[in-house]
């Protein structure tokens, strides 16, 4: 499966159990997936993930051979004595994981988070650059 592929999944936002072969949702529990973009350049994708309520301690970013994984959890605690009404978000962590077939370079992802936003740079590995060929 091509990274252009895996990063257009459905758009489920349901809750997701964890299978027994992926250990950080095993240790985790459920998750549920974020909202996230993708842009394509012609040297890096770039992904957009929106995580609210998470924070840089609440993160954690892994980039391997085949995956990159998103985990975050939510840093916000309900203040003591107060109920709420309505609460449209749970406090279960979100957690995305994309597929790449080796299509980035993992030594140089950068990412940033800032008000809940977490930006993603990937890298295309130069096998995969579109490459100039002189005709003789």
């Amino acid at each position: 499966m091509s990274l252009f592929t895996s990063l257009i999944p459905s758009f489920s936002r349901s809750l997701t159990r964890p299978q027994a072969t992926d250990r950080t949702a095993v240790e985790t529990g459920p998750t549920q997936r974020p909202r996230y973009e993708v842009r394509e350049t012609d040297d890096a994708y770039g992904v957009t993930v929106y995580l609210p309520g998470v924070t840089k301690d609440g993160l954690e970013l892994t980039a391997d051979s085949s995956e990159v994984r998103i985990l975050g959890r939510r840093a916000w605690k309900q203040p003591e004595g107060w109920t709420a009404l309505y609460r449209e978000s749970a406090d279960i962590p979100y957690q995305l994981v994309l597929e790449h077939d080796n299509a980035i370079d993992p030594d140089k992802i950068a990412a940033e988070l800032r008000d809940g936003v977490l930006r993603v740079s990937l890298p295309k590995a130069e096998a995969t650059k579109p490459r100039k060929i002189a005709v003789a």
